[in-house]
């Protein structure tokens, strides 16, 4: 009787085990370049422990997208440039020039940590993000939220295995030294092909 009960303990562990191990592959990095695909529907909430700063200025899964009113022309231009140089510097794999987007302090991940999760997606993938309706959604001076839809093509280097996926992003900038850089990312994922 002890043998099948070690035996029965023994699979439930593994069990778990493996359990335990797909659901870490499954969950963010807690990284601003967190937008890889899966195959479920997931949403990248960078700053969930802190919300008393941010606010997003739309619904994730819905809900209509309306460009803040109280944008000054020449902030809108800035918040669209940073926004612009961030998915440019990471589609050409830049991690010096990508990591000078990020702000030194962010709210939702650990600005080493993100050096590091770059420089091996670009080590393992070969990716390419692309946006759309690219809309200043909240303002003030020190804080802004851009709402794009993105497109992400992704194909791992080594197996040459691709997937594709739209989604929903804010990307949240706050202004450091006069530059507008990213602090904490919102994205959910809409479809995989």
């Amino acid at each position: 009787m002890k043998i099948i009960q070690t035996i029965t303990l023994a699979a439930i562990a593994l069990t778990l085990a493996a359990c335990n191990s797909n659901d870490d592959a499954e969950q963010n990095s807690n990284s601003a370049s967190d937008i890889a695909p899966s195959n479920t529907q997931t949403t990248t909430d960078h700053g969930v422990e802190d919300k008393s700063e941010t606010s997003i200025g739309f619904e994730m899964s819905g809900g209509n997208i309306e460009e803040a009113t109280n944008v000054p022309e020449k902030e809108k231009s800035a918040l669209i440039d940073s926004f612009t140089e961030y998915m440019e510097s990471f589609n050409e794999e830049d991690v010096e020039r990508y990591m000078k987007t990020i702000s030194k302090n962010p709210e939702g991940f650990n600005y080493d940590d993100e050096k590091i999760m770059v420089e091996k997606t670009f080590h393992d993938f070969d990716t390419t993000r692309t946006a759309e309706n690219i809309t200043v959604i909240e303002y003030n001076n020190s804080q802004a939220q851009v709402f794009s839809n993105i497109h992400t093509s992704l194909e791992q280097i080594d197996s040459g295995a691709k997937l594709s996926q739209n989604g929903r992003q804010v990307t949240v900038f706050v202004k450091e030294d006069g530059n507008w850089l990213v602090s904490s990312v919102y994205y959910i994922g809409e479809s995989t092909e």
